[in-house]
């Protein structure tokens, strides 16, 4: 029986297990990359691990979530970030050298090759044909540290592809069709193939449009063929020597097969507030709109610029609208000034921004109150603009520019002939913003600001356990919800302590002091707990402030993970009437706490208050069950496990 694409790499760097949907996993990682947001905790926790340099092909350090420096925070850990990299055999990106996915698309993703990122939006690389996912910065730093990545094997969903897309729809529709199909949980436990006729018209950009929100299906990755489209981005990136031909076998197998006739899509748009919420713009009658945002690293390549610029060329925004664009990288920015695109962009009123991830991650750019905002973005949770109140819609950079220039939502299509957009046939190459690491790393001196605190460790898991329940959420919680992001937050990603103050701040201000009153507690939530971000503060900040179990109806991936790998104990409900029967306050106690972790698929808890018994269930690997009685992964790694 042939083999699929996914299945190809897996097995080219299967260091343990079979591969079977649902069987135990290890890989080998050929490279890591992280952000600022989450990589001042990655490095600290290699630098724990005591190794010398990393171990893996190539990792890179980016600088593009904490630009805004209103303080010392951010400025002060990019200079650890700048000089930890030169110390330890990693790749640093500076500030301005672009958003991290973008960026590494074009000078380090290989087809082939495994990547694995502090950043769930990872897997935009598989637009080359490279297995790329998303993680915990932990798991980051055991990769850079030689250890492979262990997952559960996933089920691979074939999307296959037909026709070519019409004027004005775009590889954004595509995957926003793929979203109202499958729902952001249709992913989970799975990677998506893309395969098809339809393939061949789609450009690398195009394609890492639409592996990147993968990430909001829930998928473990997404993947397209390595073909000569591929081969064709290489020659502009002057990287051939990087590409290989990669196709699945003509007889692979898939799980699930679901067909996209691109000729048919429309101009779509995901509606507040979650990206799987997809309506035809047509369908839209009369939303006024007060802010529009192209870029982010869904949506700011070259392509996506260009074409936006061309359909602003000789016209003005709306009056109404506030209207930025990003790019993607300095690459980019260059490339549009050098060919006149930029000049369009500015003289239609539009505000031009930096190359860095900005208004996405809320940092910048925050609507007004109860305003709505068009973004090519690819999340639009509740609060993570910045305004709690905003009602923000995702949609492609067509979309976004017939929204500024009508000051509603308006179906491209409507603005007249789609303008003829010819791509340079060459780019300028300037890795300037790119630092290798020293040749001398013994003479480096790593830097650390008062905002860089010691890495908190957590302690083994008791034997047995009784604790308050300290909030009860409801379905679909995004790790926005326990962790926020935004200018006020972001900074604080190096220090613990402070940073634990916000946990869950934006669903109950009140949880983080109720948690340490307490001492600790347990967390109570519903159906596909913690989607959204790879954010590891989501888990590592409540290890912080004690939190000893969450149980839950079921959970995202990434978060499953870095809650094992804080030594916080992730359960399921086998009923669901149990879920309902607990209330915020209630006391759960577990006498076999540590027993049942160690031996048992089954925890029993009685509900001191409410004099109710009832069992979850635990569904956790050997070496997980370990990671978690030593206290997390850093514990179980620093002790010799493996």
């Amino acid at each position: 029986m042939g083999m699929n694409l996914a299945e190809k790499i897996i097995k080219s760097h299967l260091v343990s297990g079979k591969m079977a949907p649902g069987e135990d996993i290890a890989i080998k990682i050929d490279q890591t990359l992280t952000q600022d947001a989450t990589g001042t905790m990655a490095y600290l926790q290699f630098e724990a691990l005591g190794l010398k340099k990393v171990k893996t092909e190539r990792s890179v350090s980016y600088v593009d979530h904490n630009m805004l420096q209103a303080s010392f925070e951010n400025a002060d850990d990019h200079i650890f970030l700048q000089t930890i990299a030169a110390k330890y055999g990693i790749y640093f990106s500076r500030p301005g050298n672009g958003i991290c996915h973008q960026v590494h698309l074009e000078r380090f993703g290989a087809p082939g090759k495994t990547l694995l990122g502090s950043d769930s939006h990872t897997p935009t690389n598989g637009g080359l044909g490279m297995l790329a996912i998303g993680a915990g910065g932990l798991d980051v730093a055991v990769a850079m540290g030689g250890g492979p990545f262990y997952l559960k094997m996933p089920e691979v969903v074939n999307v296959y592809l037909t026709g070519k897309l019409k004027p004005f729809v775009s590889a954004k529709d595509v995957i926003l069709e793929v979203l109202r199909r499958l729902t952001v949980k249709g992913g989970v436990g799975k990677i998506i193939e893309y395969t098809g006729p339809g393939v061949a018209s789609l450009s690398v950009p195009e394609r890492a449009t639409i592996t990147n929100m993968g990430a909001e299906l829930g998928a473990t990755t997404s993947i397209f063929p390595s073909d000569a489209r591929t081969k064709e981005y290489f020659r502009l990136q002057k990287r051939v020597k990087d590409y290989v031909k990669l196709v699945p076998d003509k007889d692979a197998k898939y799980s699930q097969v679901i067909t996209i006739n691109l000729s048919k899509l429309e101009p779509l748009i995901a509606q507040p507030h979650s990206p799987d919420n997809v309506i035809e713009v047509g369908k839209l009658k009369n939303v006024k709109v007060n802010q529009v945002c192209v870029g982010s690293c869904t949506n700011s390549s070259l392509s996506d610029l260009m074409i936006t610029a061309r359909l602003l060329k000789g016209k003005k925004v709306h009056p109404d609208v506030s209207t930025t664009i990003t790019p993607g990288s300095k690459q980019v920015f260059n490339a549009i000034a050098k060919n006149g695109a930029l000049a369009y962009i500015i003289a239609s009123g539009a505000r031009i921004i930096e190359s860095a991830c900005g208004p996405c991650i809320g940092m910048g750019q925050a609507p007004a109150s109860g305003a709505v905002s068009i973004r090519s973005f690819n999340r639009n949770f509740p609060g993570r603009s910045g305004t709690k109140d905003a009602n923000v819609y995702l949609a492609s950079p067509e979309v976004c520019v017939a929204a500024a220039l009508t000051g509603y939502i308006t179906d491209p299509r409507k603005l007249g002939r789609f303008p003829k957009v010819v791509l340079p046939k060459k780019i300028d190459i300037d890795d300037s913003g790119i630092l290798p690491p020293a040749k001398n790393p013994d003479k480096v001196d790593v830097v650390r600001g008062p905002n860089i605190a010691p890495l908190p460790i957590n302690d083994p898991m008791p034997v047995s356990y009784s604790g308050e329940v300290l909030i009860k959420v409801g379905d679909n919680i995004t790790t926005d919800h326990i962790m926020p992001a935004g200018a006020k937050i972001l900074p604080l990603r190096s220090n613990i302590p402070k940073i634990a103050e916000y946990v869950y701040y934006q669903v109950d201000p009140e949880f983080a002091k109720r948690a340490k009153e307490k001492g600790g507690g347990i967390i109570i939530g519903g159906d596909n707990y913690g989607q959204g971000s790879s954010r590891e503060h989501a888990a590592l900040a409540p290890m912080y402030l004690g939190v000893k179990m969450v149980a839950v109806k079921s959970f995202a991936r990434i978060h499953l993970a870095n809650l094992i790998n804080f030594g916080i104990l992730p359960a399921t409900f086998n009923n669901p009437a149990d879920y309902d029967s607990i209330s915020q306050g209630d006391i759960l106690e577990m006498l076999n706490f540590k027993e049942a972790v160690q031996s048992s698929d089954s925890l029993e808890v009685e509900n001191k208050k409410k004099g109710k018994k009832f069992s979850l269930r635990i569904s956790l690997t050997p070496r997980q069950r370990e990671i978690i009685i030593a206290g997390g992964l850093l514990n179980y790694t620093r002790a010799g496990g493996k």
